[in-house]
């Protein structure tokens, strides 16, 4: 097996990501710096990524009902409880696929399957990302129409979005509005939102790709079916 190929089996990266591992010099196989993308890893051998040995495990996808408060990490500088802490019974060294916001909760998957990270958050992919959010003010399709149009954020334009309003409450001066994107930038839809005047109070993403919550309450999280994976690489390659 090419060693990238390997690096994204055992989780660590996709493809694509450990081939930059490589380039940079942090790959060694039986103690031996790797400078070639062709190397091939036999059976036996010895890969490590920054002096950190690396295993090829089955892969395994999780979908969690990430509660507020929980980090979107492996572990945290701070010692805040993390996504990885939730799920304290898997054995295999998973990661979250992307992030959600400290204070932002609902779907979020862990896998030890680098490619496949690497796939669902792609946005050529165009994989949907569902949110509920809870706004300050009064939403209105006046108001929400940049969205749609795609947004100038931190100098780069955001793909068009598609939103549905669910609900205007005149008296508290909040909405709730549901926001489909398939992008992934760094607290992407907050700034959405703020940038048409209604900041966010609430956030949950309820769906992502062909999957939902399903009933699962905040902390808890099941194990993917091959068919919901698969569905789910499916979209990926029908969007392309």
């Amino acid at each position: 097996m090419r060693i990238n190929k390997y690096i994204a089996h055992a989780g660590l990266a996709s493809r694509r990501k450990a081939e930059e591992l490589i380039k940079q010099g942090v790959v060694t196989l039986n103690g031996q710096v790797v400078t070639e993308l062709a190397t091939l890893v036999k059976s036996g051998d010895r890969v490590a990524v920054k002096g950190e040995p690396i295993y090829n495990e089955e892969k395994v996808y999780y979908l969690l009902n990430k509660p507020r408060g929980t980090i979107s990490s492996v572990s945290d500088e701070k010692g805040r409880k993390t996504v990885v802490d939730l799920l304290p019974e898997v054995k295999e060294r998973i990661y979250p696929v992307g992030r959600l916001d400290w204070d932002t909760s609902g779907l979020l998957l862990l896998t030890n399957d680098g490619d496949f990270t690497d796939k669902m958050i792609h946005p050529r992919n165009k994989i949907n990302k569902v949110y509920l959010a809870r706004l300050q003010g009064i939403a209105t399709k006046e108001k929400l129409r940049p969205l749609t149009k795609g947004m100038k954020l931190d100098g780069q334009k955001t793909q068009p979005a598609h939103y549905r309003i669910v609900k205007t409450d005149a008296e508290k001066n909040r909405s709730v509005v549901e926001l489909t994107i398939h992008e992934g930038r760094h607290h992407q839809v907050k700034k959405m939102f703020e940038a048409v005047g209604l900041p966010v109070d609430k956030l949950s993403r309820i769906q992502f790709g062909s999957l939902d919550l399903g009933g699962l309450k905040p902390g808890e999280f099941r194990r993917l079916s091959k068919k919901e994976v698969s569905q789910l690489h499916n979209l990926a390659v029908n969007s392309n």
